[in-house]
């Protein structure tokens, strides 16, 4: 008692504003349940493991600890499942797991002797006891983020409903027997609350809902907000409401008005379809996982280092089958696991390791990896006696919470619990990987994705113009007339026409899909196409100027990006429902690109060639994976001052016809100013010209680090003479990874679902000679893998 009365100030009660994390150490995976429990520093407020709170030790000399231990209670077998009202996990109206109740023990610990002093007890002093109640009756840091992240999309009041126009049309909608007024739907229907039509939704990924009849209208009419037929009843709270030009559920707080304009008793109705919250509930409960885990085939279970599940944080398979691929690579292996030991990458950590994402990836490294965390789950045999267990095929895997809050700080999507964008999240962890290396590029992983894209653009003055640019992905179009299986497409679409003359549905092993092969995808890439309304500088006109593409560096890994998803008339989206034939391995040496060729001559530079803000690349690649063209994305980029995707987005949309859309961006003039001649140097020595040096350090206000940026992704419309340094075509390319264009398969992200936004992920990854399913917390042998699916396809070249 004594040595902790020594220690005392020390101890800290935690204010309402701590964060305090009592449920996972922020070293390891290592919780409550585990065998050496967990301690919580009654200073910090962080948990570590018993292997790990030595080292907290060293590094802080806090020595008064809480230590948690947990164990199972006894539970009967046939506690009854509660049915979900919330689309969450591990909240309050979330979904049961049905796992077994485990009850805590405390003690007081004092380190380095692990003097132990049990709790609760009132002969420890005030100042612990008050501590300690405050951190056992907090809520951890890591749940509290889940639930704020789940709660957060609550429905919001539409902007147009207190105004909303309702035509005087003598529409009256009666009680019941409604069908969609463009086909024979008589279920999922929406009642426009402008006009009163009444018109089936849309058409889900697999088939069934509607024919997207109302969002067609809405497209024609932008009458905006529409309620579910079958969702109205007397607790109008509960009605479906969808706001088409705010693209979501919302709240109409006049909803009994506005009904009651066409005529609608909303008092005597009864409820009889699902809201699109409860029906998206259900999809996630009863999701049919066949259409991509290999057709319902039983699964063989494997267990040990490099095949340890992720759990599903609620919406995270997007996190989890890109980190399962990325971990399967050699450099984020090396960089984070062989290379890089937990007990370093805690040293060097900042004071709250759970901010720092260098220490949380080698968290995740090493609970993927090791195989520490990757054995079958126990399951009891008998209520009476816990102690019976019996190991089951499932493994419980690790939660990458932590690694989750990092890597999403303050980004507007990732830190919520929707479903994200598999191809956004990579960028965006290649993107902040790349920052965190800065300055230490032999250590940066992301370099092995890393390579650069020459477009050459020759006008009919015959000169030609350069623009090179670096990218992490390479974004493909999908040529639908190149596929391979046009007989069978021809006689699917006569039966389709047949079935639909009679009224029938197709089953679905009647569907043909196109069959296209990836060689063609790729071939499309590089393949010269037509620019329209190009302004050519030396002619000082617009004219069509034909476009090539080539890649001036083979990375270690080239990221494939299949573009299944399209935007049609209306700026509508729509998923190609489409195979990619996929060879094992590619060869693409025929995709480099030569360079300036010589007597090739180069277009005059324009009056205006610099601009004075430069387009941030991540929104710009985002845009042109859209199927955007690459100047265009730019100029969105730099109208909207980068402030993010979305309202670049909404930018583009907006200005697709402006008549100088497809001019050269133009710089804001820019008096000429001060040249350190010291900076000037550096850039020359770099074996940068002296002319294209001086320029990109007053496009950069003298900024070396953006300078060379700056040189690296010129602006649209700058030569190529003005971003290559003078030694050679493809020196800017010098310091990334290069070798032969050979390349094998061996991974993909997979996804099912109407939108990249909705839906599933999952990961096949070939190890040890045999394809492998990660499906979150579900790791197996794969018997046939869906190599023709996949979103994001994964290749290793094979000379690296």
């Amino acid at each position: 008692m004594e040595l902790l009365r020594s220690n005392l100030s020390r101890v800290r009660i935690p204010e309402p504003t701590n964060r305090i994390y009592k449920d996972e150490c922020c070293i390891s995976y290592d919780t409550p349940k585990s065998e050496g429990g967990l301690f919580v520093d009654m200073n910090s407020f962080l948990a570590f493991g018993k292997e790990f709170v030595d080292w907290n030790y060293e590094k802080t000399g806090n020595p008064v600890y809480l230590h948690i231990k947990a164990t199972r209670k006894l539970v009967p077998e046939d506690r009854p499942s509660k049915k979900p009202t919330l689309l969450a996990i591990g909240i309050e109206g979330g979904f049961d797991n049905n796992d077994p109740d485990y009850e805590q023990s405390y003690e007081i610990v004092v380190l380095p002797d692990y003097a132990t002093l049990p709790f609760p007890s009132v002969e420890l002093p005030e100042k612990v006891r008050l501590a300690a109640d405050a951190v056992i009756m907090s809520v951890g840091a890591g749940k509290k983020e889940q639930i704020a992240a789940w709660t957060a999309d609550t429905k919001i009041v539409s902007k147009h409903a207190m105004e909303l126009k309702q035509l005087d049309n003598g529409v009256i909608v009666p009680p019941s027997g409604w069908k969609c007024e463009k086909c024979d739907k008589n279920e999922n229907l929406w009642l426009n609350l402008t006009d009163g039509s009444i018109l089936c939704g849309r058409k889900n990924w697999d088939g069934t809902g509607g024919n997207d009849h109302a969002v067609n209208h809405y497209n024609v009419s932008r009458y905006p907000l529409a309620v579910k037929l079958g969702t109205i009843t007397a607790d109008l709270e509960a009605a479906d409401v969808y706001s088409y030009d705010e693209d979501e559920s919302v709240v109409d707080p006049l909803l009994a008005q506005h009904l009651q304009h066409f005529g609608i008793d909303f008092s005597s109705l009864q409820k009889t379809e699902m809201t699109t919250a409860e029906r998206e509930l259900d999809q996630n409960t009863n999701f049919d996982w066949n259409r991509i885990q290999e057709s319902g085939q039983e699964v063989e279970p494997l267990f040990g280092p490099g095949y340890t599940g992720l759990v599903n944080l609620g919406n995270s398979c997007y996190l989890a089958a890109t980190m399962q691929v990325m971990f399967s690579t050699r450099s984020f292996c090396s960089r984070y696991y062989s290379d890089q030991s937990l007990k370093v990458a805690f040293d060097t950590a900042p004071a709250d390791p759970t901010v720092d994402l260098n220490m949380q990836l080698t968290k995740l490294a090493h609970g993927l990896l090791s195989g520490k965390y990757s054995i079958p789950s126990t399951k009891k045999d008998d209520a009476e006696d816990a102690v019976q267990t019996t190991l089951t095929a499932k493994q419980e895997g690790v939660p990458p919470q932590m690694f989750k809050s990092v890597i999403a700080a303050k980004h507007p999507e990732f830190s919520t619990m929707r479903q994200q964008d598999a191809l956004e999240f990579f960028l965006h962890l290649i993107d902040q990987v790349e920052r965190v290396n800065t300055g230490n590029p032999i250590f940066d992983p992301s370099r092995s994705f890393k390579f650069g894209i020459e477009e050459r653009l020759q006008c009919p003055s015959g000169k030609v113009a350069y623009n090179k640019r670096y990218d992490y992905i390479l974004s493909l179009s999908i040529p639908l007339h190149r596929a391979t299986n046009k007989k069978e497409l021809e006689d699917f679409q006569k039966l389709k026409a047949e079935k639909d003359a009679k009224g029938e549905e197709l089953s679905s092993n009647e569907i043909v899909r196109p069959r296209v092969p990836l060689m063609d995808c790729l071939e499309c890439f590089s393949a010269p196409e037509e620019l329209h309304d190009f302004y050519s500088t030396a002619l000082d006109a617009k004219t069509t100027a034909t476009k090539t593409a080539g890649l001036t560096s083979f990375p270690d890994y080239l990221v494939l990006h299949m573009r299944k998803f399209v935007l049609e008339e209306g700026w509508v989206p729509k998923k190609l429902d489409v195979y990619i034939d996929v060879p094992d391995t590619i060869d693409i040496s025929n995709m480099r690109s030569k360079g300036i060729q010589r007597g090739e001559e180069l277009l005059p530079d324009s009056a205006v060639e610099d601009v004075g803000i430069n387009a941030n690349e991540d929104i710009v690649n985002q845009l042109v994976s859209m199927g955007f063209q690459y100047l265009h994305c730019q100029k969105a980029a730099i109208s909207t001052s980068n402030v993010g995707l979305e309202e670049a987005m909404n930018w583009l949309l907006n200005h697709m016809n402006d008549p100088d859309i497809d001019e050269p961006i133009a710089k804001a003039q820019k008096s000429a100013s001060f040249i350190d001649p010291s900076k000037l140097e550096t850039l020359i020595s770099f074996g940068f010209d002296e002319d294209t040096a001086r320029k990109a350090l007053q496009a950069s206000d003298g900024d070396i680090e953006k300078a060379t940026e700056w040189i690296f992704n010129p602006p649209s419309g700058v030569s190529n003479m003005d971003t290559t340094p003078s030694s050679s075509g493809n020196a800017v390319d010098a310091a990334l990874p290069d070798g032969q264009g050979k390349y094998r398969l061996i991974g993909l992200v997979s996804h099912i679902g109407t939108s990249t936004h909705c839906g599933h992920y999952v990961a096949h990854i070939y190890k040890n000679g045999r394809w492998v399913i990660f499906n979150d917390d579900k790791v197996g042998v794969s018997k046939n893998p869906p190599l023709d699916m996949g979103y994001l396809y994964f290749f290793e070249r094979i000379d690296a």
